[in-house]
């Protein structure tokens, strides 16, 4: 899943839980900044899986902002 899909996606589900789309919104942005914290940038080699996820996980956090 692209990190516009995944964005979509995890508010979506978030949706179906809560009244607003901005409060889903803000509950998708704390789960993504969770995972960002498991790729902390500074600690992540350069070409590794971490710094992809952490790249990805970034991403998601970008187009969720945008929705």
């Amino acid at each position: 899943m692209n990190p516009k899909e995944k964005a979509a996606y995890l508010v979506l589900k978030y949706m179906s839980k809560v009244v607003s789309k901005q409060l889903a919104k803000q509950c998708a942005l704390v789960a993504v900044d969770e995972l960002l914290e498991e790729y902390p940038l500074a600690q992540c080699p350069p070409d590794s899986y971490e710094m992809e996820r952490y790249l990805y996980w970034n991403e998601v956090k970008q187009e969720i902002e945008k929705i």
